[in-house]
């Protein structure tokens, strides 16, 4: 078993802490919190090792998970790289694209393996529907959520779209070509809602929302191509595939048929793949292992991470031309 230290016990930490401790591809060694009085209370209360210092738990470990605040990750990167340690890193996978780029480097140079927690990957309606997904022509993405003072010290786009715009880069085989997107600040120094168009050189668009000001929970992408519309639901974990084939010459009776202007008639069928559920954080932890025994390529590698926060910042950057 691979020996796993997590480094920031905050909210997510701790739900790290806990999946990682009765994972069967780990042995968790510990961690260690910068908030010594957090630290003490997580290891009072858990039973789990407090480290004395971040490199202590580096030095002891296989793998090291870094679930700190944003602003931490580079260093927490940098230090665990050089030591010739794995890493999961939690999104985004850095504060700045040149930081995400520089641990892209370390990691080549010093041959460890990385991955970013973009969990919505390991949604089980995204993996029952991503071999779906063939070519998409129209994206159209909605992440609303419940005003929460937690995570507010960054705009809506790090915090929230950043998830839609990773699963979109997963399934668009395109380069991006323009980004141009609109925000506004309403309770927050930075924007609390946000709309942004991505077009890709192959004729592609997403278009994508996120909110953290809304009255309820949304958390939907709705996929369209060529014979099928795709409708995953991030939130409730279900989705929804309608496709269209040649309609036959001896339509049943309950055959529902299109007929367009140009008399081509379709039938449309639906489909209902299996949703197998699971615990996506567990998932793409254990996944993460499976990368290092297996010598593969992570699912969300350190360029899928970068890739994300790069067009992030297109998007920040397209708003701010706008305000």
């Amino acid at each position: 078993m691979l020996k796993v230290g997590v480094l920031g016990a905050g909210h997510l930490g701790k739900i790290h802490l806990r999946l990682l401790n009765q994972s069967d591809k780990y042995e968790l060694i510990g961690f260690f919190d910068e908030n010594e009085t957090n630290a003490q209370q997580v290891a009072a209360e858990f039973g789990y090792t407090l480290f004395p210092s971040r490199e202590s738990l580096i030095a002891a470990a296989d793998v090291v998970d870094i679930v700190t605040p944003t602003l931490a990750h580079f260093s927490c990167a940098e230090a665990t790289i050089k030591a010739g340690k794995h890493l999961f890193i939690e999104k985004p996978i850095a504060t700045t694209v040149d930081e995400a780029e520089a641990i892209m480097v370390l990691a080549a140079k010093y041959q460890v393996k990385g991955q970013v927690g973009h969990v919505e990957r390991f949604n089980p309606a995204f993996l029952a529907t991503k071999h779906m997904i063939e070519n998409p022509m129209f994206i159209e993405t909605h992440r609303l959520a419940e005003f929460n003072p937690r995570g507010t010290d960054v705009p809506v786009v790090l915090d929230l779209m950043i998830h839609d715009i990773d699963a979109i880069l997963s399934v668009v085989n395109s380069p991006v070509k323009s980004v141009h997107a609109s925000g506004v600040s309403v309770i927050s120094e930075t924007p609390d809602i946000a709309n942004a168009r991505i077009e890709f050189e192959n004729g592609c668009v997403a278009n994508l929302t996120a909110s953290r000001i809304s009255m309820k929970n949304m958390r939907k992408s709705r996929f369209f191509q060529k014979d099928a519309y795709i409708s995953v639901d991030f939130l409730d974990k279900v989705c929804e595939v309608v496709k269209m084939k040649d309609a036959p010459e001896q339509p049943g009776d309950f055959d529902i048929i299109l007929q367009n202007a140009e008399g081509v008639k379709k039938q449309i069928y639906f489909a209902n793949p299996d949703v197998t559920q699971n615990n996506a954080i567990l998932d793409e932890l254990e996944s993460f292992a499976d990368a290092i025994q297996q010598h593969t390529t992570p699912v969300v590698s350190l360029e899928d991470g970068t890739n994300a926060l790069r067009v992030a910042y297109q998007i920040i950057a397209s708003m701010e031309q706008q305000s």
